[in-house]
């Protein structure tokens, strides 16, 4: 991490108990009290630099022996107050992203400015933020996130949109082209350990990756409105849709933990995996993050993994998120619904009442938009001259949507919940024309009357249901 030296003198603070006292040989004529914290210092040093602890002091010594002096307010508390008052005495202390946005709100709170001495921690702090910290990633990151802790500060003095436009801008470009050490064609070189070597020497860096989701981990790690705002800027300065798809996923699986419990070991093992959390979010946090996800990933086919899609919306279910929500990502998948699986299918039914095992009307819900979306693309028409599908039938998405509903049919068959008008609804919601083989759907309804004959057995009573009508629907 970068860092600016300041000051020149030797520390002379030490702490005692809940106390910090300045060992200058000159007695305390001062006492600056900060939440818990009590800091006996000299008066000159600090109303030569503050315009607010100069009126205070001023109005504190009118006609009273001691001058306590009381800052509950100060952006950072007692940390940023000790090096606030190192500053003024000029001792050494290290302005770092770490550090920079609790002192520049405090300098600024402070009224720290060039009216008070030059060289004041305010310009002191501005440089430190527009020529380093703005200039690196990580440390912009770490800025940004340390915002949050003074945000309404950090917002007046636009610290928050700054780190922001800088990340923007570092994510849009290739990373080759900032920071250091720069890349190679072949990759930097490196020291045994694996560590970067710049001009032979170990930086103790990683190697970075350059492709085009190097930074997904990182800005996973800020709270979602700032990594709502972020991505908004990404937008605005046309990073390609994919690439904030790509960082939406990484971060709903970070803060959802529904969307890991079914993740398969090829993809959990790739570099992207989400990073585990010591406590993972409220329910109803959740929920509010699912819905902005949600809204801003872009509705366009084929940018956002199918199973990932199906995660959201099985979460979507089980937090309860709004019908638009649920509606969206019933949407979102319709259109994808050729690159399912049977495994994605199988939602479980989350209502408490008496339904069936598995969410049908979801699935069927889904498949009408798929159906809606292929007949408005103009997908494989029913029949050519000769009776043959248009194009090759084993390969078309309809043909292959078609394949997945026999099998999810035959999977839900045996469920004695699953009425006939249901299981009669669904699969012929399937046109007849993308179905060139109808082994997959005679499958499922043998099964399925199976199921029937065997409840009809148990109550001894063939009324429960019209066999030679399911037959008859079937052409069977």
């Amino acid at each position: 991490m970068a860092c600016m030296k300041l000051g020149s003198k030797t520390d002379a603070f030490q702490r005692q108990g809940q106390a910090w006292f300045c060992t200058t040989g000159l007695p305390s004529d001062v006492v600056v009290e900060v939440g818990d914290m009590t800091f006996h210092l000299h008066k000159f040093p600090l109303l030569s630099r503050s315009g607010v602890l100069e009126r205070l002091i001023a109005k504190k010594s009118k006609g009273e022996e001691g001058c306590v002096i009381n800052l509950p307010d100060i952006p950072g508390g007692t940390k940023t107050f000790e090096l606030v008052a190192k500053f003024c005495y000029g001792v050494k202390l290290e302005l770092t992203a770490s550090n920079i946005v609790y002192l520049r709100c405090a300098a600024e709170h402070l009224e720290m400015t060039e009216e008070y001495g030059e060289g004041n921690l305010i310009a002191q702090a501005e440089v430190f933020l527009n020529q380093v910290v703005l200039r690196n990633w990580k440390d912009s990151l770490k800025a940004l996130q340390t915002c949050e802790d003074v945000l309404p500060q950090a917002e007046d003095l636009h610290i928050v949109k700054r780190c922001i436009e800088s990340l923007a801008v570092k994510a849009c470009t290739d990373p080759n082209l900032f920071g250091w050490p720069m890349m190679e064609h072949g990759g930097p070189m490196q020291s045994p350990g694996g560590t970067v070597l710049w001009n032979g020497i170990s930086t103790g860096a990683r190697p970075r990756n350059s492709s085009s989701d190097w930074w997904y981990e990182d800005v996973s790690t800020l709270s979602l409105p700032l990594y709502k705002r972020l991505i908004s800027v990404m937008e605005s300065r046309g990073i390609r849709q994919e690439t904030i798809a790509g960082s939406l996923t990484l971060y709903g699986k970070r803060y959802l933990p529904g969307l890991n419990r079914r993740q398969g070991v090829s993809e959990s093992s790739t570099c992207l995996a989400p990073v585990p959390l010591e406590s993972p979010p409220s329910e109803e946090d959740q929920k509010v993050l699912l819905e902005e996800i949600d809204r801003l990933l872009p509705m366009q086919k084929g940018l956002t993994s199918t199973k990932f899609l199906f995660g959201l919306l099985r979460t979507a279910l089980i937090l309860r998120a709004s019908p638009s929500c649920i509606s969206n990502l019933e949407n979102r998948i319709g259109m994808q619904l050729d690159q399912a699986t049977l495994e994605d299918l199988l939602m479980p039914n989350f209502s408490y009442s008496m339904e069936t095992l598995y969410n049908v009307d979801c699935v069927h819900r889904i498949l009408e938009h798929f159906l809606a979306m292929d007949q408005a693309t103009g997908g494989a028409s029913p029949c050519s001259d000769e009776g043959q599908l248009i194009g090759s039938p084993s390969l078309t998405p309809i043909t292959m949507v078609a394949k997945l509903i026999d099998g999810y049919l035959a999977e839900v068959a045996p469920d004695i919940n699953l009425k006939p008008p249901k299981f009669q609804s669904l699969a012929a919601a399937v046109p007849e024309y993308a179905r060139p083989l109808d082994d997959g759907l005679y499958r499922a309804i043998d099964i399925y009357l199976k199921v029937l004959l065997q409840i009809c057995l148990v109550i001894r009573s063939g009324s429960c249901i019209d066999l030679d009508l399911l037959c008859g629907a079937y052409k069977l």
